[in-house]
């Protein structure tokens, strides 16, 4: 018998992909996008798949020069990728929700386009960490201050009533690092983006303490934004739009065949288990853009990051001055669901 899940799949895998509205061809009554080339993050994450996937999406878009940038901060993700995209460096790509919330506070010349998917990061505890209210006077270990996993953790901490900058001693370690740490027993807080936290379940290395793609209030905003060069987004409208639908696009398209996902993250030189990278692709909750506002994603995240200390902004104006949300208002009309 087959699944419905075992007929998408099949289509997207032998070109069906027009049936499902991921026809590659550019939109014909659209003007051709007003740039060709295009520079997109490289960022060794399973989760940013999607505008991996998206190349061949970008190039039927009328992008001519695809590029993805992994040099200096655009490699790494959330605040110095947000500092690089400010900077000229890059002109689309996916981020994490809050790092991004702290760079619109900060100022950088970014536009937050639209969401992608929730569900991306794990944090972990070690034995002597059982509940989250357990970190208070613990050490937790991530790889710089105001990284992604700095954000993310003080906006968990944060929304249970502990004072990030008080109740955690944080120690700054290498992702790799600090999973051996963990291992070790030496730190008592991880937080991983895939395919670290498949690896960690794998290896039954401490426990999971929230999982944002199934614990709420975590699943029920997105982990994972599209934002762009302010100027950029002034200057080419159309390739905004067009680089916007390619990305989610391929969004929809690792949600059908999370396989094709997982070879676009290896193609791009990253290391790493290919079982971890392809048991991540089915677990994040691709293709369900449709589903979740994300303004009320940047909303929550200045809240959180607010009390935190981390943002003095107000929503409002975070929202007012750093988002632009008409492109996906039209593409939720034009992509079929």
């Amino acid at each position: 018998m087959i699944t419905r899940r075992d007929l998408l799949g099949g289509l997207a895998a032998t070109g069906g992909m027009g049936l499902l509205g991921l026809d590659a061809r550019p939109a014909a009554a659209e003007p051709p996008p007003e740039t060709t080339r295009i520079r997109l993050s490289k960022v060794p994450s399973v989760c940013v798949a999607p505008q991996y996937v998206a190349e061949e999406f970008l190039t039927a878009e009328g992008f001519t020069d695809v590029r993805y940038v992994g040099e200096k901060g655009a490699g790494v993700g959330g605040i110095p990728l947000a500092k690089a995209m400010g900077a000229g460096e890059v002109d689309v790509a996916m981020n994490f929700a809050a790092p991004l919330v702290v760079s619109l506070d900060a100022g950088e010349p970014i536009i937050l386009l639209g969401g992608v998917h929730v569900g991306c990061f794990e944090l972990f505890g070690s034995e002597r960490v059982r509940t989250l209210s357990d970190l208070k006077g613990k050490t937790v270990a991530v790889p710089q201050l105001n990284s992604p996993q700095h954000t993310f953790i003080a906006s968990i901490v944060t929304q249970i009533g502990l004072d990030p900058n008080r109740d955690i001693t944080w120690l700054l370690h290498p992702p790799a690092e600090a999973k051996r740490l963990l291992a070790e027993g030496k730190i008592d807080g991880f937080l991983g983006f895939p395919p670290d936290p498949q690896e960690l379940r794998a290896r039954k290395i401490g426990r999971v303490l929230v999982n944002s793609a199934v614990d709420r209030p975590w699943s029920q905003y997105f982990c994972c934004l599209v934002s762009a060069n302010r100027e950029f987004v002034k200057r080419h409208p159309v390739a905004t739009k067009r680089a916007l639908r390619a990305i989610l696009k391929g969004d929809q398209l690792c949600a059908v065949d999370p396989g094709r996902g997982a070879r676009a993250f290896a193609d791009r030189g990253f290391k790493g288990v290919p079982e971890y990278a392809r048991q991540a692709m089915t677990e994040i909750p691709f293709g369900r853009w449709r589903e979740y506002k994300p303004e009320e994603t940047v909303r929550f995240y200045a809240l959180r990051l607010r009390e935190a200390g981390m943002v003095k902004g107000s929503p409002q104006k975070l929202i007012a001055e750093g988002t632009d949300w008409r492109f996906l208002n039209e593409l939720r009309k034009e992509l079929k669901g």
